[in-house]
This record gives C-alpha cells, sequence and structure tokens, in this order.
C-alpha cells in the first residue's frame, strides 16, 4: 500500500451546472483536473425532476471520467452530487446510472458539509495570517458562504446559483433591467441571512471567490485566449473590474458576449446571473477585491480522501459497469 504522499486519488463532483473531476496524488500533484458542462440541473427548479437527457449527457462523462481514473492508477474515489440532486425526486435515477460507470455511487451532500469541503480547498496553502476566510462557491443551483480562519466556523447555503437565477428571472437576450434587478434583490434577501450565520465576519476578512462564474469574470478581465489555470489561481479580481465586467456582460446577447475572449460558450448562457451574485456579494460586504481561487470542493473532497475521511474505493475497470 502507498504512503498517503504516493496514493493516487480522485473526486468528483456532479454539480447543477458542470461535472468535474480531480486527481490527485498525495494531494500534493494534480494529474488531472477537467469540468465539463452537462447542465444536469436544466429544468430541475421547476420540475422537482432530473430530465432524462441531462441525466445521459451526465452519465456519459462519468463513463469517460471513469476511464481517466483507470488509465491514471486511481485507488480510491469520492464521487458527490450537489444542488440539483438535492432538489430532485428522481436523484436515485441518475445515482444508479452513475454508480454504474463509476463504480461507486455518488453520495449527496448537504450545503453545510460541501461549504466546509470548500473552504478547506480553497483555503490549503494559503498563509493563515491572511486570513480570516470567507469562501464564497457560486455554483448553479446553490451557494455556500464558509467562514472561518485556521479552519471553518460556520457556513450558510443559499438557493442561488447562476441557473438558478437565469431559469427563474432571465427571459431575454440581453437580459432586461428589471430582471437583473430581480436576481440582485434575490440574492440580497440571502445575504442577510448569509451574515447573520457568519455574524461574527469582520470587515477585513479575506474574500475568496471560487467556481467558474468567478474563474470566468477573471478570465474575461485577463483576455485569456486561451484558458490558464495558473494566471487565474490567486488572481486578485477588482471590484471595479468585476463591475466593468458585470455591465459589459450584462448588455450583449449571447453572441456578443461569446466573443470575449475568456469566456468559454458554454457559460454564456448563464454568466451573467453568476455574476449578480459575485457583485451583489462584494457590494453588500464592502469587498473591495476577491482572491480568485481554482482548488475548491473537489480539493477539499482529495483532502478528505487522504485522511480517510468518506473514502470510496476505487474499482477495478471489470467492475465498473458497461463504459
Amino acid at each position: 500500500m502507498n504512503g498517503p504522499g504516493d496514493r493516487v486519488v480522485a473526486a468528483v463532483d456532479c454539480g447543477t451546472n458542470s461535472t468535474r473531476l480531480l486527481v490527485s496524488r498525495g494531494g500534493a500533484e494534480t494529474l488531472q483536473r477537467h469540468s465539463v458542462v452537462t447542465c444536469l440541473g436544466q429544468g430541475v427548479d421547476a420540475a422537482g425532476r432530473l430530465d432524462g437527457e441531462a441525466i445521459g449527457r451526465t452519465v456519459a462523462v462519468l463513463g469517460e471520467y471513469r476511464q481517466s481514473m483507470d488509465d491514471l492508477g486511481v485507488e480510491a474515489v469520492r464521487a458527490t452530487a450537489t444542488s440539483a440532486a438535492r432538489d430532485a425526486a428522481n436523484a436515485d435515477e441518475f445515482f444508479d446510472g452513475a454508480e454504474e460507470v463509476l463504480g461507486v455511487r455518488p453520495e449527496m451532500l448537504d450545503g453545510e458539509t460541501e461549504g466546509r469541503l470548500c473552504f478547506d480547498g480553497a483555503t490549503a496553502g494559503l498563509d493563515r495570517g491572511r486570513g480570516p476566510f470567507l469562501v464564497v462557491d457560486i455554483g448553479g443551483g446553490s451557494t455556500e458562504f464558509a467562514f472561518g480562519a485556521d479552519t471553518c466556523e460556520g457556513v450558510y447555503s443559499a438557493d442561488v446559483g447562476c441557473v438558478r437565477l437565469t431559469e427563474q428571472f432571465i427571459h431575454h437576450d440581453p437580459p432586461r433591467p428589471e430582471e437583473l434587478h430581480a436576481c440582485l434583490s434575490v440574492v440580497e434577501s440571502h445575504l442577510e441571512d448569509a451574515l447573520i450565520a457568519v455574524r461574527d465576519l469582520p470587515s477585513t476578512a479575506c474574500f475568496i471567490g471560487t467556481a467558474g462564474t468567478v474563474t470566468s469574470v477573471a478570465a474575461v478581465e485577463l483576455g485569456l485566449e486561451p484558458y490558464d489555470p495558473d494566471r487565474i489561481h490567486h488572481f486578485a479580481l477588482s471590484r471595479a473590474a468585476t463591475e466593468d465586467v458585470f455591465r459589459t456582460l450584462a448588455t450583449e446577447d449571447r453572441a456578443q458576449r461569446v466573443a470575449n475572449p475568456g469566456l468559454h460558450a458554454d457559460r454564456a448562457d448563464v454568466i451573467v446571473a453568476g455574476i449578480c451574485v459575485l457583485v451583489k456579494t462584494m457590494r453588500y460586504f464592502g469587498f473591495d477585491s476577491c482572491l480568485v481561487s481554482e482548488t475548491d470542493l473537489l480539493d477539499g473532497l482529495v483532502r478528505a480522501l487522504l485522511a480517510g475521511d468518506g473514502e470510496q474505493p476505487s474499482v477495478a475497470p471489470s467492475a465498473a459497469g458497461a463504459r
């Protein structure tokens, strides 16, 4: 058996908008990090069920991830599902298909656990003198606010995300002012609750933003084409730059938005709603900048795996189901 520093482990996150994979050796060496927009949560807010085609798209990507894990010699994997699965009456239908191709059954994370794992992943390696930290993970269906210094001390999970807000409020392209106002107002109502949950949050806290909305805004600000995670990770995204990107993307139609270097076409339909969460958070708490993090929930899952928390043993290719 390899020691912790040599073990090859994997984390899989089946989110509302994206399905993601991280393969790591010992938590220090990234062997593969990949994300595909599968829109698992498409329509779930209205229907209360996962769409069959969305399940099929996501399971197909999970099959590809299983092959990558086999090729890289993964010894253990932890697979999770978040907001879309929490909201869906037929989540087991997705879990059955996912287990068939992955060889492990995804676990459904509650919002608090998701926030704590994201905090662990986003703050790993940071000088604790920069804290305390507020880690905000803007997802497709929910946004987690996790606060702490050395460790996570509190989490608030809000049912707002780039997909959920888009489906609820944005019905024109480009969005109408009243649609943007609705998104911002709903986010603000949740921030009032978040402030109560993290009532010890000082104005000097270091604001860390994770997930696709935040990294996309940073990429657009930098004009990155192609995307370069090394330039994104720990980039200081100013509030002024965030507001500027928001004004630009919110007043363009989809064809114009995708012409911005740094914005992937798969995010063009939901990016404006996602930025509503980001800009309102910065305005409400008075943050002048956001430390952009490429490390997040997946990294927290890997750290937990290596610590022996929630381990799901990997399986031989022959037992992993049809791929």
